[in-house]
C-alpha cells in the first residue's frame, strides 16, 4: 500500500508547536496519527450539541483496545449525560463548569468488583485482591483505556479534557454514581465539540533532554533546560491570560503544600472505605 508520508515541514511543525522552536528533537518516521498525538490540546468550553449515535460506543471499542495486565480489565466507564449528576461531580471539581456543558462526561473506573464477584460465583478466593499492586493494576488500566478513548475521541474532531479533581471527594463520586465495594472513580473526562471560542495553543512540553534518559538515569543539564523552559511557560500563560506562572512555580504551587491536594490526602482511608485495603 502506498501511504503519502507527511513532508519535513509537517514534522518540524508538529514538533515545534509541542517543544517550541529551540528544543525540536530529531523526526524520525512520521504519519498523521502522529501529528494527532502531537496536536492534543486539553479543551475547557464546550458546546452542547450531541454526539453522533455511535460515538460513544466507537469510544469504548478503542478504549476497550488499550492494553490490560493479564486480560484482567479491571476498569469501568461510567457515561454520565443527566445533568444533576453532572452538577455534582463539577461541584466536587472545584466547579468545573465544562463538565456541566460537555454533552458526554465519561467517569473511568478502577474496578475490581467485577472480578470479586468472578471468585464468589465460583467459589474461589482472590487471594490478591487486598493488596496495592491489585489496585494499581486497576488504575492503570483505566488510564490506558480513557487514553485510547481520547485519540478516538480526537481523530473523530472531538475535545476532551481529564477531570482529576473527581478524587476531591471520591466518596461522593461513589454516590453518586451508585459505585458498589471494590471500585473507585479514577479521574473523568469531558467530551465534545469545542466552542469556537476556544482559542488555546498546544502547551509547550519539557524538552526530551529531560525526560528521555539512556540505559540509566541522568539529566545533566537539567536546571538550564528548565530555565529554558519556565521562559517558554510564561510567555504561554501570558499569551492566553493565565495567571504568570512559569513551570516552577507552578509545581511548586501544586506539590507544596497538603491544601493544593483539595481533599486528596485523604485517598488512602476513602480507598479503604471504597473497598482496596491496600495491603
Amino acid at each position: 500500500m502506498d501511504i503519502s508520508q507527511p513532508s519535513a515541514a509537517t514534522k518540524a511543525a508538529s514538533l515545534e508547536k509541542r517543544y517550541g522552536d529551540d528544543a525540536i528533537p530529531a523526526a524520525g518516521p512520521w504519519n498523521d496519527h502522529i501529528s494527532l498525538l502531537l496536536s492534543h490540546r486539553s479543551i475547557r468550553g464546550y458546546r452542547t450539541d450531541a454526539l453522533p449515535e455511535g460515538t460513544l460506543e466507537t469510544l469504548i471499542a478503542a478504549a476497550q483496545s488499550a492494553a490490560t495486565s493479564s486480560n484482567l480489565q479491571t476498569w469501568s466507564v461510567i457515561a454520565v449525560t443527566d445533568p444533576e449528576k453532572k452538577a455534582a461531580i463539577a461541584k466536587v471539581s472545584n466547579n468545573q463548569k465544562h463538565i456541566e456543558q460537555c454533552p458526554l462526561f465519561l467517569a473511568w473506573i478502577a474496578d475490581i468488583s467485577r472480578n470479586q464477584r468472578l471468585g464468589a460465583e465460583e467459589g474461589v478466593e482472590l487471594e490478591v485482591m487486598p493488596y496495592l499492586e491489585t489496585y494499581l493494576v486497576a488504575a492503570i488500566d483505566a488510564s490506558l483505556a480513557a487514553q485510547n478513548a481520547t485519540v478516538a475521541a480526537e481523530s473523530l474532531g472531538l475535545s476532551c479534557v481529564y477531570i482529576g479533581a473527581m478524587r476531591n471527594d471520591t466518596l461522593k463520586v461513589a454516590e453518586v454514581l451508585g459505585l458498589p465495594p471494590g471500585t473507585m472513580g479514577v479521574f473523568g473526562m469531558c467530551v465534545g465539540y469545542a466552542l469556537p471560542t476556544v482559542t488555546n495553543e498546544v502547551k509547550p512540553r519539557l524538552p526530551q533532554s529531560v525526560v528521555l534518559h539512556h540505559n540509566t538515569y541522568g539529566a545533566p543539564n537539567e536546571r538550564a533546560d528548565r530555565d529554558a523552559y519556565d521562559a517558554k511557560m510564561t510567555a504561554f500563560s501570558q499569551r492566553h491570560e493565565m495567571s504568570q506562572d512559569n513551570w516552577t512555580k507552578r509545581v511548586i504551587g501544586r506539590m507544596g503544600k497538603i491544601a493544593a491536594l483539595s481533599g486528596r490526602h485523604t485517598l488512602v482511608s476513602a480507598l479503604n472505605a471504597l473497598g482496596f485495603p491496600l495491603k
